[in-house]
């Protein structure tokens, strides 16, 4: 077997998960906790029914679910009210350990969602799925319950894309096979067997991802990845197949600059890792050029690099979740 191919015996499909009555015996049996968190912003159109499919599933005809979570970035729309109104506990992010600021951005609701669920397995479902169905969350939990030396599963899927006012089957993941894979093949081959490396679906044990620094914007999956690398070994990780996902797709100019982000977040462990020797400081802005007539224009765009650190680290998530041991370094 070539390095890194254990990956691949921890892929599973997620009809391998499909008992519900099992994994909620194996939950009571293990005394766990689970939460479901949706991280939003302008997701009115999307979350009511994301919650309801899930919440009618996975709590009310089977217990797998203790809690449904939204914490949302201050939206513009109705996302809060439509979320309360389908049943969900709702937070805005910047309520949230609001001594310690807010920063626009996916990762930042994640990493505060760590202090305000109570699961000790949580999993972070993005909240513009249209074709959202109960396997995008048991199909994620389900190896965590089965499988104890599992501690962070990630979602696969195909990703149908819109081009011309048509839909393709696949083509979603293009950041990932232009610029994400490459890069693992090349500094960590590991991690090129995830087939979504950057899926935005995935669950994990609290115990480690407390443990984890968040970035908080797009380059917070890709982190997570390389650091539960450092910290537990690719053994650690699982991935399963979730059959498709269909959402809205990004711009190609959304996708650069998110790029940008997650090539910011893997130099950073680069250097942190010391598998990446930088000679010169990096660029703050992202660059894209728009072309009006027959002249062009430089558009300078900040994107996030900010990062928080393990939540282990702050005060008051230790003094509710009663850690009293040394903080971990990673």
């Amino acid at each position: 077997m070539k390095t890194g191919d254990s990956l691949l015996e921890r892929t599973w499909h997620h009809s391998s998960f499909q008992d519900i009555n099992r994994l909620v015996a194996l939950k009571e049996e293990k005394k766990l906790k689970i939460s479901l968190a949706f991280p939003t912003l302008n997701e009115e159109g999307t979350i009511g029914k994301e919650i309801l499919v899930i919440r009618t599933e996975l709590m009310d005809r089977y217990p797998l679910l203790d809690e449904i979570v939204v914490v949302d970035s201050s939206s513009k729309d109705n996302t809060r009210k439509v979320a309360e109104r389908f049943g969900a506990k709702v937070f805005t992010s910047k309520t949230i350990l609001p001594k310690y600021g807010t920063y626009k951005g996916k990762g930042e609701n994640l990493w505060k969602s760590l202090y305000a669920l109570e699961g000790d397995i949580i999993a972070w479902v993005d909240a513009d799925i249209s074709n959202i169905a109960p396997k995008f969350v048991y199909g994620l939990v389900g190896p965590l319950l089965e499988y104890d030396t599992v501690s962070y599963v990630k979602a696969f899927y195909e990703r149908p894309i819109r081009s011309s006012g048509t839909i393709a089957p696949s083509g979603g993941g293009r950041v990932t096979e232009i610029l994400v894979r490459p890069l693992f093949s090349l500094f960590s081959p590991e991690l090129a067997r995830f087939v979504q490396p950057l899926s935005g679906e995935y669950a994990g044990r609290r115990r480690l991802l407390e443990r984890l620094p968040f970035s908080v914007g797009y380059g917070v999956e890709l982190g997570h990845l390389l650091d539960i690398l450092q910290l537990e070994g690719i053994e650690a990780l699982a991935q399963v197949d979730l059959d498709m996902r269909i959402h809205r797709n990004q711009s190609t100019a959304a996708l650069g600059k998110m790029a940008y982000g997650i090539l910011n977040t893997f130099l950073s462990r680069g250097k942190k890792y010391s598998t990446v020797e930088l000679l010169r400081d990096l660029g703050t802005d992202h660059i894209s050029l728009e072309q009006k007539n027959s002249a062009h224009t430089v558009i300078r765009t900040a994107i996030p690099a900010e990062e928080r650190p393990p939540i282990i680290e702050i005060p008051e998530y230790r003094e509710k979740f009663h850690r009293t041991e040394a903080v971990p370094k990673l």
